[in-house]
C-alpha cells in the first residue's frame, strides 16, 4: 500500500493547485480524500496569496468516483445512519466548492464519474484534456443524481441533455461534454494544466479578487430568482463596488497602463 499523500497542493503565484493523488485507482475518491480536499479548500480561501484555485488529478484520471470499497460501506452506513453519506464523502456538503469566495477551475485530466464528476461540477470553470471520458454512472449502481446534481446539471446542459446523461449514464467524451456545455473548453492532454493555470495567472494578476467573489455570489444565488430581483440586488451592489478601493485602482491602473495592485478579497 502507498504511503503516498491522497491530496498534494501546491502553490503558484495567486494559484492553489490541488491534486488528487491516488493515480492507481484513477483518483477514486475516499473519505479521507473528501475530508482532506475540503480543508484544503478552505485554508486555500483564507489565504490572501490565493486568488484562484485549481483542482486536477494525477495520473491518467480525474476522479473515477467513490471508491468500491468505499460504496459497499455506504451502503451498510445509510442503514444504520441517515449521515452515512455524507461523511464518507468528506463530511461537508458537496456544494461547498460554491462557497469558497474565489474562482475554483477544474483541469479534467481524464476519467470523470459519478461523485468525481460531482466535485467537477461543482467547481466554477471546467477545461478538459481532449478524449477525456465523463459518465453519471448512477444510474447503473442503483443510485439517484446526488449531491444536488439534480440542481446544477441541468442549468449547465438543460433538462434534455441532463435526463439523457442521468438516466443511460453513458460516456461522453470531452468533445460532446464542450458541445452541451458540460465543459467550458478542450485542450490538448500535455497541455491541460499549463492551459488551466496560464488561465488562472491571468484572474490572479489582472482580475479584482473582490469583484470575482461578488460574481460568484451573484450567479450561484441568482439563478433562482428573477430578472427584477437580481437588478434591484446588483445595483446595491455596484454602488458599493464604487466606493472600494479596487475600482479606484482599476481605473488608475488602466490609465497609467500598469498592472493593477488589487487588494485580497473584501467581503462583509
Amino acid at each position: 500500500m502507498s504511503d503516498a499523500p491522497v491530496l498534494i497542493e501546491h502553490r503558484e503565484p495567486g494559484i492553489a493547485l490541488i491534486t488528487l493523488n491516488r493515480p492507481e485507482r484513477l483518483n477514486a475518491w475516499t473519505g479521507e480524500m473528501g475530508a482532506l480536499y475540503f480543508e484544503l479548500l478552505e485554508q486555500a480561501a483564507a489565504d490572501p496569496a490565493v486568488k484562484v484555485i485549481v483542482v486536477t488529478g494525477a495520473g491518467k484520471g480525474f476522479c473515477a468516483g467513490a471508491d468500491m470499497g468505499m460504496l459497499q460501506d455506504l451502503g451498510a452506513a445509510a442503514q444504520a445512519s441517515a449521515d452515512g453519506a455524507d461523511a464518507a464523502a468528506g463530511g461537508r456538503p458537496q456544494y461547498f466548492t460554491t462557497q469558497i469566495p474565489k474562482p475554483v477551475i477544474a483541469a479534467i485530466n481524464g476519467a470523470c464519474a459519478g461523485l468525481g464528476l460531482v466535485q467537477a461540477l461543482m467547481c466554477d470553470l471546467r477545461f478538459a484534456a481532449a478524449g477525456a471520458k465523463f459518465t453519471t454512472a448512477f444510474s447503473r449502481r442503483g443510485l439517484i443524481a446526488e449531491h444536488g446534481v439534480s440542481w446544477v446539471l441541468p442549468r449547465l446542459v438543460g433538462h434534455a441533455n441532463a435526463l439523457d446523461l442521468l438516466f443511460s449514464a453513458r460516456v461522453v467524451l470531452a468533445e460532446e461534454a464542450a458541445s452541451m456545455g458540460l465543459v467550458n473548453r478542450v485542450v490538448d492532454p500535455e497541455l491541460l494544466v499549463e492551459h488551466t493555470l496560464a488561465y488562472a495567472a491571468e484572474l490572479a494578476a489582472n482580475v479584482s479578487p473582490t469583484s470575482m467573489a461578488v460574481m460568484k455570489q451573484q450567479v450561484y444565488g441568482d439563478w433562482d430568482r428573477g430578472l427584477v430581483d437580481a437588478f434591484d440586488e446588483s445595483v446595491g451592489l455596484m454602488k458599493t463596488s464604487l466606493a472600494r478601493a479596487d475600482f479606484r485602482e482599476g481605473v488608475q491602473s488602466f490609465l497609467q497602463k500598469r498592472p493593477p495592485r488589487f487588494v485580497p478579497v473584501q467581503l462583509p
